[in-house]
């Protein structure tokens, strides 16, 4: 019963507070753990990371060997780590980095060190915010409301069957894909088959959420040639599931919905905007009143929006 949201703007903006608010009227849904994927404007060089460490007592030893792993592929911090240490026992760190030689190989160095600092997203533009407790306990924490960005996704979490811990939370990274980020309400039945497929592709996944998984192989079918919108079409008769999923990119948000379309989803989009969510009455805290809400209430069904202002960016 989790809570997905979505939301472009026309310009850069408080894409944040949207965000919190989205999440905030779908609480109901799952207070478990509640996560953002905020996408700023592009950087023209260099990587936004978003990262957690699971004993505080560490930190300094962490973020060392952390370093050592970025000049092992030629690459470094261009900032000093800011640093949220208010955890009951983890912490969270936002860095700036330089282009590593090769970004995958870096993540698998990297991520030798996932059993004490994970890194949670990578990316030119797409910073991920996600821990324990409800979207107000979040956002105030990271502050996420204040967060300047063209678009982004939010996840409400009721933890069904994998445990109630800060990097279990949604939204997922498509590691080690640049940018990409996922919300998912739902379950995937043959998840493990196509876990097996992928990891013995090379893929590396730090949990068992099957919405992990939906993200590299979304990202993975792309990277064989596939565009978005192939690739959306094709995981409704590839995985099995009941599922509605919105996936980002730098330019864009798409979903899709599975045979059955039994997890709902409505959108508003108008002007070059789009607010998106499982529920109208959360859409309807970010839009004008008298705004025209779709419901996407049939099967297989899949869509993509577009953000103006990445497109203007990137030209």
């Amino acid at each position: 019963m989790c809570g997905i949201a979505g939301r472009i703007l026309k310009t850069a903006g408080k894409v944040g507070h949207d965000l919190v608010e989205l999440m905030d009227a779908q609480e109901h849904r799952g207070s478990d753990s509640t996560g953002f994927a905020v996408y700023g404007v592009p950087r023209e060089s260099g990587y936004v990371l978003r990262g957690m460490g699971f004993d505080k007592a560490q930190l300094d030893t962490d973020l060392d060997d952390f370093r050592h792993s970025l000049k092992q592929h030629n690459c470094d911090l261009l900032e000093e780590p800011a640093i949220l240490t208010n955890q009951d026992d983890h912490y969270c760190v936002r860095m700036v980095i330089s282009d590593p030689d090769d970004i995958a190989r870096w993540i698998e160095t990297a991520d030798t060190l996932a059993d004490r600092f994970e890194v949670q997203s990578c990316g030119r533009s797409l910073e991920i915010v996600k821990d324990i407790g409800s979207s107000e306990d979040v956002a105030e924490k990271h502050g996420v409301r204040d967060m300047i960005g063209t678009h982004g996704l939010g996840h409400a979490r009721l933890a069904t069957e994998s445990s109630v811990l800060p990097n279990a939370s949604h939204p997922f990274w498509a590691r080690p894909f640049p940018d990409v980020a996922i919300v998912h309400n739902g379950q995937i039945t043959d998840y493990y088959t196509w876990r097996a497929k992928l990891e013995r592709k090379g893929y590396r996944f730090l949990t068992y959420n099957d919405s992990e998984l939906i993200a590299v192989w979304v990202s993975d079918q792309m990277k064989n040639g596939l565009t978005m919108d192939q690739a959306l079409r094709k995981s409704i008769s590839s995985i099995d599931g009941v599922f509605t999923f919105m996936i980002a990119q730098m330019d864009s948000i798409g979903f899709a919905k599975d045979r059955f379309a039994m997890k709902p989803l409505v959108t508003v989009h108008a002007d070059d905007e789009l607010a998106a969510a499982t529920e109208e009455q959360a859409v309807r805290r970010v839009v004008a009143d008298g705004a025209d809400v779709y419901n996407y209430d049939g099967p297989a069904l899949t869509n993509i929006w577009y953000s103006a202002a990445q497109k203007a960016a990137a030209a």
